[in-house]
């Protein structure tokens, strides 16, 4: 995963643009800003905007590629995020870090997937929130007739309703729904999807 994440990252456009995930930015914006944690965050387009809305930003990712981007994005908005290069199982905070955590298309192996949620939820405060979009177990049908294929090749990565309840039990739901949108980020992220939206807010 690693190699094939370098590889896209290391085109001089970004792969999913510069401009924040809709949904992400929305949610954000309800905030009042802290520390925030965003795993899997790729060239850096969410982590930055956080940054920009004035909280203190700590990412990760696989992608050596991904973070050179993501501090050059930093550069020219004139921010600073803290970016590691690591797998989930390799980073580790104090418990109850982070006032909130973003997971925008953060889509984990399917067999550590429940334990990487269970693990990023213990670095985030009690009452702290959980933003999270990524691609239900139904985007492959939803998607089918895109001009170019997005969302992970593994349908065990993809989101159901009932994993995101079972996975942040310890939550309260703010809002859970899938839906389907019309994607524009970048060039990996253009066509109707089928998404999972989830806020919740840590008991």
């Amino acid at each position: 995963m690693k190699e094939m994440w370098d590889k896209r990252y290391s085109a001089e456009d970004y792969a999913y643009g510069t401009e924040p995930n809709d949904f992400f930015a929305e949610q954000l914006a309800k905030i009042k800003s802290g520390s925030i944690l965003l795993p899997a965050e790729g060239e850096g387009r969410n982590a930055v905007y956080a940054a920009r809305m004035g909280w203190d930003v700590h990412a990760f990712d696989l992608s050596r590629e991904g973070k050179s981007k993501a501090q050059k994005l930093a550069e020219t908005h004139q921010v600073n995020i803290q970016y590691q290069i690591a797998e989930c199982s390799e980073i580790s905070f104090r418990k109850g870090t982070f006032d909130a955590i973003g997971l925008v298309y953060a889509h984990f192996p399917p067999d550590k997937k429940s334990m990487y949620h269970k693990q990023l939820d213990q670095y985030l405060k009690n009452g702290g929130i959980v933003i999270l979009e990524g691609f239900s177990k139904s985007h492959p049908e939803v998607s089918k007739s895109n001009e170019k294929p997005m969302g992970p090749p593994n349908s065990a990565m993809l989101f159901s309703l009932d994993e995101i309840k079972k996975d942040f039990n310890n939550y309260e739901i703010i809002d859970l729904k899938e839906e389907q949108v019309a994607l524009n980020e970048g060039e990996y992220h253009v066509g109707m999807g089928a998404v999972i939206r989830f806020v919740g807010r840590k008991k």
